[in-house]
């Protein structure tokens, strides 16, 4: 390995002739305005301040990894002669902001004229340092005219106090930029001798800026490369542990782990619902692997490997247990109780039949079982990976016929489910718990009809809803601190319209009013309730302590029969 430097005017030219490119298995652009502006500042500054180095790979009669043009740059019409492995940010950054790039995304890069001291108290030390002021402005259209105004025109950014960073760009299109600016201002009247000087200035600062860089030789092979990538990445977003992944199959293969995430929302676009897509991906194909789901699994150099091999039954995975999730109103992960049941789930239906008749409902019941009993217990706490990869084994033979082994989830002793005294002290669903989320999810399995318009909650109509409080937190204490307050059972989803509508209201009076509005009468308003696992004698009752036992009865029942695989009647 050798350590070089190169300025950042050569490096434009590798980019522009196609000569320097990314290995398709680097992550997309991840970084935000600020640590562009920051990176594009330690540039300009006299004297400047590093922005750090880069690692780059030689390429020799043909390249080690399929490759992608940095983001704005013209593909590759020669030959490649870097990979770029690290740094791609800071590149990116670079060309796209230098570029005009960015206007693609509604923003400019502008350079402040005159320092903004305001507000400062300057020492004698930094009476020396120039140090120009970068600003990244978000542009937005209305009624056809780009917003703001000022910045559409080189003559009123000046006068806000800006020039263009596009008129700094290394190379022809750079100068051609300065030459249009200068015209404008000429123009108008506003250019001066001092002005050309300080473009020039600043012109000659980007276009000498040394980048250093670590250059691995042409001789290194593909997995000491990628051995290196990992390793030595520094960059400000630290590589998780799908990074990998994607590194080591694309070694492997030659795939790209990021085209096949995105074959697999294109074929399952709620998968997106439930979390971070990538985990779940990586969780599933350790188990479908007969691994569990932990980072040790996917840091080892054969999950990459073999990851291709279970792709397929992956996919068949996902397309099935989202639907069940969905299913048993399991809608997104707001109502999920537990991260496991995603995985767990997805890498069960893998291997059941498209069209398994018989097998296939048998195996209906006891995912919904094992889908069930993990929302309900303790089963899947610290160790939650090791005993899901437990449980997947298990529950895989006995769905495959191959046993009647009995699954540890299902052990009653160890893992066993709630109480009803114990679901009437569960808290407010709103929040990231089990249990009450479990409670919540199992109303809504029922249809969780709005208490005014009687529209069954969906997927689509799940974000329109709010946390309401059956007995307003106004007819109770008054607190919304109040732990007794937010109960899981004191909470059922409506729409916002309707739970602006009952206020602090006792729960006799506002459903007197649902009924009295209701063509139906109260018929219907026993019906929207009873949708949410929601006894209506005892709501009106105005017994906060009895209504939540009722209620805790009723969603006790309904979890029995589920954590049993069956469908409550």
């Amino acid at each position: 390995m050798e350590a070089r430097n190169k300025k950042i005017e050569d490096w434009f030219a590798m980019i522009k002739q196609g000569q320097i490119v990314l290995p398709r298995f680097q992550r997309h652009e991840a970084w935000r305005p600020a640590q562009v502006v920051g990176s594009l500042e330690n540039i300009l500054r006299d004297p400047p301040l590093p922005i750090g180095a880069l690692l780059t790979l030689e390429i020799g009669d043909k390249e080690l990894f399929h490759s992608r043009p940095i983001v704005g740059a013209p593909k590759p019409a020669g030959k490649v002669t870097l990979h770029l492995l690290d740094g791609q940010q800071r590149m990116t950054a670079l060309w796209r902001s230098l570029t005009g790039n960015y206007r693609r995304d509604g923003l400019d890069v502008l350079v402040k004229l005159v320092p903004d001291d305001e507000g400062e108290e300057a020492g004698e030390d930094d009476e020396a340092i120039d140090a120009p002021k970068v600003e990244i402005v978000k542009r937005w259209d209305r009624k056809g005219v780009l917003q703001p105004v000022w910045a559409n025109d080189p003559v009123t950014m000046f006068e806000q106090g800006y020039l263009p960073v596009t008129i700094l760009c290394p190379g022809a299109e750079g100068e051609a930029a300065l030459e249009a600016w200068e015209d404008a201002l000429d123009g108008a009247g506003l250019l001066t001798k001092a002005l050309t000087k300080r473009a020039s200035a600043l012109r000659q600062r980007v276009s000498g800026y040394n980048i250093p860089f670590l250059s691995l030789t042409s001789s290194t092979g593909r997995d000491t490369a990628l051995d290196v990538f990992i390793k030595m990445n520094t960059s400000a977003t630290p590589l998780k542990d799908f990074d990998i992944v994607v590194a080591q199959l694309e070694s492997a293969t030659g795939d790209s782990l990021h085209d096949m995430v995105g074959e697999l929302v294109a074929s399952v676009p709620a998968a997106r619902d439930f979390g971070r897509i990538e985990d779940s991906i990586l969780s599933v194909a350790a188990l479908l692997m007969e691994r569990p789901p932990l980072k040790k699994t996917y840091l080892d150099t054969s999950f990459g490997n073999e990851f291709a091999s279970v792709w397929d039954r992956l996919k068949h995975g996902f397309k099935h247990g989202i639907a069940f999730l969905r299913s048993e109103a399991i809608l997104n992960e707001q109502c999920l109780p537990s991260e496991v049941a995603v995985y767990l789930i997805c890498a069960l239906w893998a291997d059941v039949p498209e069209h398994g008749f018989d097998a296939g409902g048998n195996a209906r019941t006891l995912i919904r079982k094992a889908l069930w009993r993990a929302c309900y217990t303790n089963r899947y706490g610290k160790t939650s990976a090791t005993r899901a990869y437990a449980d997947y084994k298990a529950l895989r033979d006995i769905i495959a016929g191959k046993t009647d082994t009995a699954c540890e989830l299902f052990d009653e002793v160890f893992n066993p489910l709630p109480a009803k005294e114990e679901m009437v002290l569960a808290g407010w669903p709103g929040r990231k718990d089990r249990l009450p989320r479990a409670m919540m999810v199992t109303g809504l399995r029922r249809g969780a009809l709005d208490f005014a318009d009687g529209a069954s909650i969906t997927p689509d109509n799940f974000h329109g809803r709010e946390f309401h409080h059956l007995y307003p937190v106004g007819v109770l204490s008054g607190d919304r601190a109040d732990e007794k307050v937010n109960r899981a059972l004191n909470c059922a989803l409506i729409s916002w319209t309707t739970n602006r509508k009952v206020g602090a209201q006792t729960p006799s009076e506002y459903i007197a009013k649902r009924a009295a509005k209701a063509s139906l009468g109260e018929n219907v308003v026993h019906q929207r309730l009873k949708s949410h696992l929601v006894p209506f004698d005892a709501l009106v009752g105005n017994d906060y302590d009895a209504f939540l036992m009722a209620r805790a009865e009723l969603i006790h029942a309904d979890m029995t029969s589920l954590c049993e695989g069956a469908t409550p009647q």
